[in-house]
C-alpha cells in the first residue's frame, strides 16, 4: 500500500514509476489501484500522471481505458498522441489508428519519427500503399530526417505493398540506409518476383560493410528458392554459420528446404534436416510437403504429412496437399481415405476465396461464383482469354484438380478459379495499364480489411 507524502512533487515521479512497473510486469489489478490511490490523493491534476496511467493501461491490454484517460489529458504531447496510435496498431485496431492519426495532424501537433514509423509500419501490414503515399507526401512537405528510421519505413512500406520502384527511389535518397533499409528491399524484391535483383542488393550489402542478420538471409534465401538457385542458396545457408558467426533460425531452415524441396533434391533435404540443432516446425514440413507435391514424391509427402498431422491436425490444408498429391498419382482410394479421416477428425476446408480492392469496395469470389453483378461481363472475358491462350499453346495443367472426372471438367474448374475470377473482374473494371496488385485471402474476414474504407481525410496532411 501506497502511503501519502507531503511532497506532492516526489508523489508525482513515485507514482509514475510505480505505473510503470505495473506496466513492465504487466500487472492490471495493481496499476487500477495505483490509479484509486491517485484520485484520492489528487495528483489526477498532473498530465505526467495521466500519460502514466494511460501507458499502464495500453501496456496492460486495456486498450478501451488507455483512450479514456488519453481523452481526458488536457496538454498532450507528440509522444503521448504516438503512444496511443501505437497501442491501437498493436492492437490489431488498425482502423482506429489511422482515425487517431488524422486527429493528430488536425490537432497541429507536429508528428515526429516515431509517429510516421508506426504509421507507415501499419501500412505496410496492411498493404495500404495509397494512405502509405499520402503519410509520404506530408513528411515530404514538413520535412523529415532522411537519416531516421522514418526513411527505413518508408521503404517498408513501399516494399511490401509491391511498389519497388518507390522503394528503391527512397532508399537511394536515404543518405545511409541502415540494415533495415536494406532488408526490406531485398525481401520485396524476393516477394514481388524479381530474386535476381534481391541477390543482386544483397550482394551490394556485403560490400558496404554491413553485416547482414538474420532476416536478412531469409530474403535472400527465400530469393535463392524462387530463382531455383540451389547452390547459391546453399552457399548463402552455410554462411550464415560459418562465415557470419549467426545461428541457424527455424526460418533459414524452412528456407532451404523450401528451395531444395522446389528443385527435387530431396537427398539433401533429408539430409539436413537431420543434422538439425532443432526440432522441424510446421513450415518446414508444408515447405518439403509442397515440393513433394511438384515432383510427385508420394513416400516423403507421406512423411512430412504425418509430422504436420501431429502438429496441427485441424489445418485442412495438409490434408488436402497430401489428397492433391494422390489424385495426381490417379490413387482415389487413398484421396477417399483422405476426406473420410477429415470427416471423421472434423476438420473442414473453408472454400477457398479471393478478394480485390477497387476503389475502397472489396470485392470477394469463391470458386465458380456466379453471384457477382458482373459475372457474365467476366465469364465472357475468361472465355476469350482462355480461348486465345489456347491459340498460343498453352495446356492447362489439371493434375491437381482433387475430383475423378473428365479433363475436360478439369479445364472448366481451373478456368473459374476464384483467383481468376478476381483478377479478371479487376481487368475489366479499370482503365487499360492500370496495375493490379495481387493478394489472396483464403480466410477471409471482413474486419481484417475494413481499412479499405476507412475516411481518414489525409487532405488535411
Amino acid at each position: 500500500m501506497m502511503k501519502r507524502s507531503d511532497n506532492s512533487k516526489s508523489n508525482k515521479f513515485t507514482v509514475s514509476s510505480a505505473l510503470a512497473a505495473a506496466a513492465a510486469v504487466p500487472c492490471l489489478r495493481t496499476g487500477k489501484e495505483i490509479h484509486g490511490y491517485i484520485m484520492r490523493t489528487g495528483l489526477d491534476s498532473d498530465e505526467v500522471v495521466w500519460s502514466a496511467l494511460s501507458d499502464m493501461y495500453g501496456k496492460c491490454g486495456s486498450i478501451e481505458e488507455a483512450r479514456h484517460i488519453f481523452d481526458k489529458m488536457v496538454d498532450r504531447d507528440i509522444v503521448t498522441w504516438t503512444a496511443m496510435i501505437d497501442r491501437y496498431f498493436q492492437d490489431g485496431r488498425r482502423k482506429e489508428g489511422f482515425d487517431l492519426f488524422a486527429d493528430l495532424l488536425r490537432s497541429g501537433i507536429r508528428p515526429n519519427e516515431f509517429t510516421f514509423s508506426g504509421v507507415l509500419n501499419a501500412c505496410a501490414n496492411q498493404t495500404s500503399e495509397e494512405l502509405g503515399k499520402k503519410v509520404h507526401g506530408y513528411m515530404t512537405r514538413v520535412g523529415f530526417d532522411p537519416f531516421s528510421f522514418a526513411a527505413s519505413a518508408l521503404v517498408h512500406m513501399y516494399s511490401k505493398c509491391g511498389n519497388m520502384v518507390s522503394a528503391e527511389r527512397v532508399f537511394k535518397e536515404t543518405p545511409q540506409a541502415d540494415l533495415f533499409s536494406w532488408t526490406s528491399l531485398i525481401a520485396g524484391y524476393a516477394q514481388n518476383g524479381q530474386p535476381d535483383e534481391a541477390i543482386r542488393y544483397f550482394e551490394l550489402l556485403v560490400k558496404s560493410g554491413t553485416q547482414p542478420d538474420h532476416i536478412t538471409f531469409v530474403g535472400v534465401l527465400s530469393a535463392c528458392a524462387h530463382a531455383g538457385l540451389v547452390d547459391k542458396g546453399l552457399d548463402y545457408f552455410h554462411s550464415i554459420k560459418e562465415q557470419y558467426g549467426l545461428t541457424h533460425t527455424a526460418d533459414h531452415y524452412a528456407c532451404i528446404i523450401d528451395l531444395l524441396a522446389r528443385s527435387g533434391q530431396f537427398d539433401e533435404a533429408e539430409n539436413i534436416i537431420s543434422k538439425m540443432s532443432m526440432k522441424p516446425d510446421k513450415f518446414l514440413w508444408a515447405s518439403l510437403l509442397g515440393g513433394c507435391r511438384i515432383h510427385g514424391n508420394l513416400k516423403l509427402a507421406q512423411r512430412a504429412a504425418e509430422a504436420l498431422f501431429e502438429i496441427e491436425p485441424e489445418n485442412p490444408a495438409t490434408y488436402v496437399t497430401l489428397a492433391n498429391i494422390y489424385a495426381t498419382a490417379g490413387m482415389w482410394s487413398e484421396v477417399a481415405k483422405i476426406r473420410k479421416t477429415m470427416d471423421d477428425r472434423g476438420v473442414v476446408k473453408k472454400p477457398g476465396l479471393s478478394w480485390i480492392a477497387i476503389k475502397r469496395d472489396v470485392h470477394v469470389f469463391l470458386v465458380g461464383d456466379d453471384s457477382h453483378p458482373k459475372s457474365k461481363e467476366i465469364n465472357e472475358f475468361l472465355g476469350k482469354l482462355s480461348k486465345r491462350m489456347k491459340e498460343e499453346g498453352f495446356v492447362p495443367d489439371t493434375n491437381f484438380v482433387l475430383h475423378d472426372v473428365e479433363d475436360e471438367q478439369k479445364e472448366q474448374n481451373l478456368s473459374y478459379h476464384s483467383e481468376k475470377l478476381a483478377v479478371a473482374f479487376g481487368i475489366i473494371s479499370t482503365p487499360e495499364g492500370t496495375p493490379i496488385k495481387w493478394k489472396s485471402a483464403r480466410n477471409y474476414h471482413t474486419p481484417q480489411y475494413t481499412v479499405t474504407s476507412v475516411k481518414l481525410e489525409l487532405h488535411d496532411l
